[in-house]
């Protein structure tokens, strides 16, 4: 098993990281060795993770092995193969041969489906093109692209995992949810629970849990977190602004962990904890937008007005039309208010109504229609996790 994980990781290194490790060499040993470019195979680093999966699984006796059909579907199971949701082998061994398909799973499907394309075409396209445009900026339009980048990458990745869970579902298998309203999060902690959960809990499965968790005591357990959110940067990609956004998120729920119990937090208003966990996402999303610190610390000092341009081609006013100020109000709706347990309730209730669930049907099909009219006007924007 320690030899598979041993080539399966040196795989994901030759492929993703061979320049970052030049770079690294070259810092230490002074020396100027360049990292060969590789071009790596589709969504490498979820089949890496899913290959992982298989051997750990069965070395640990929590599911059998599969014949070579069966570890063959898992590792290319083509709704989740490119950018997840990230499916242990013990969750999908049980459905290779023990599932059913009928109409409520074909239907429940499709609406999924159409519901990650209305996310990724109307809201995360739209966002990106705008991002895309506003390079030459003023102090306001600056943080407009930081919020709309924000929206942007939850309506794209989530929006492609609404795809892959559909799909799954019509052809028979269940995949668990990778989003729950992350936006909603009260603290960093509770914001990795809710974002891209399929990845946190292949790393507490796989990293947190077999390196002892919080079993061995609060300092184990300090050194396990900060363990589990550098990899997690180094996972998402090969540059220093991943580390760090990494390192950022796993101080932030290390000091979390310290202060829980602190009778000043407990009575911290829950408004100034959400506040607070979303200045931190927001900024920590610029790190992930860029490649290197110099565009990113660029564009920062553009947000505070440390760099200013003696010619802007448009300001805000061109960018926050009365379609992207619908927009980015639905989008922010739709991450926050939609996910609040009343909204929640209330949606179900309606749906489980026969004229509710009709309306329901006949929105979601309008959407559609509106999605696939945003891309024939729009131009081919691939999800932003394809990278990964």
């Amino acid at each position: 098993m320690f030899l598979g994980v041993a080539a399966i990781v040196g795989l994901l290194i030759h492929f993703k990281y061979t320049g970052l490790l030049a770079d690294l060499w070259n810092l230490l040993a002074k020396d100027n060795l360049s990292g060969k470019s590789v071009i790596a195979p589709l969504g490498i680093s979820f089949i890496t993770f899913s290959a992982i999966s298989y051997l750990a699984d069965i070395y640990m006796g929590k599911a059998a092995a599969g014949n070579l059909i069966d570890c063959a579907l898992y590792m290319t199971f083509f709704p989740k193969v490119v950018s997840g949701p990230i499916v242990l082998w013990r969750d999908f061994c049980t459905q290779t041969r023990d599932r059913e398909i009928d109409l409520t799973h074909i239907s429940d499907g499709v609406s999924r489906i159409m519901i990650g394309f209305a996310k990724k075409l109307i809201l995360a396209d739209t966002f990106g093109a705008c991002i895309a445009k506003a390079t030459v900026v003023d102090v306001p339009t600056a943080w407009l692209v930081a919020l709309l980048y924000m929206l942007q990458i939850y309506y794209d990745f989530s929006g492609y995992s609404d795809i892959a869970i559909g799909l799954s579902g019509m052809l028979g298998f269940s995949v668990k949810e990778n989003f729950n309203f992350p936006y909603l999060s009260c603290s960093i902690t509770e914001f990795w629970r809710r974002w891209h959960i399929s990845l946190g809990t292949w790393f507490r499965e796989y990293v947190y849990f077999p390196l002892g968790g919080s079993r061995r005591g609060a300092k184990r357990a300090i050194i396990n977190v900060a363990i589990v959110f550098f990899l997690t940067g180094v996972w998402h990609g090969a540059g220093w602004t991943y580390m760090l956004w990494g390192m950022i998120n796993g101080v932030c729920n290390i000091i979390e962990k310290l202060i829980a119990k602190k009778t000043w937090y407990e009575k911290t208003p829950k408004f100034l904890k959400w506040a607070a966990t979303m200045v931190v996402t927001f900024f920590c999303w610029e790190l992930f937008r860029f490649a290197d610190f110099s565009a990113c610390l660029e564009w920062l000092k553009t947000m505070f007005g440390l760099v200013t341009f003696p010619s802007i081609p448009y300001n805000w006013q061109y960018y926050l039309d009365a379609r992207m100020i619908t927009l980015v109000a639905v989008a922010i709706l739709g991450a926050t208010v939609f996910g609040l347990p009343k909204v929640q309730s209330a949606y179900k209730w309606f749906t489980q109504r026969t004229w509710g669930y009709l309306i329901h049907q006949i929105l979601l099909v309008a959407l559609f229609v509106i999605a696939i009219l945003f891309m024939i006007n729009s131009t081919y924007s691939p999800f932003i996790y394809f990278q990964y």
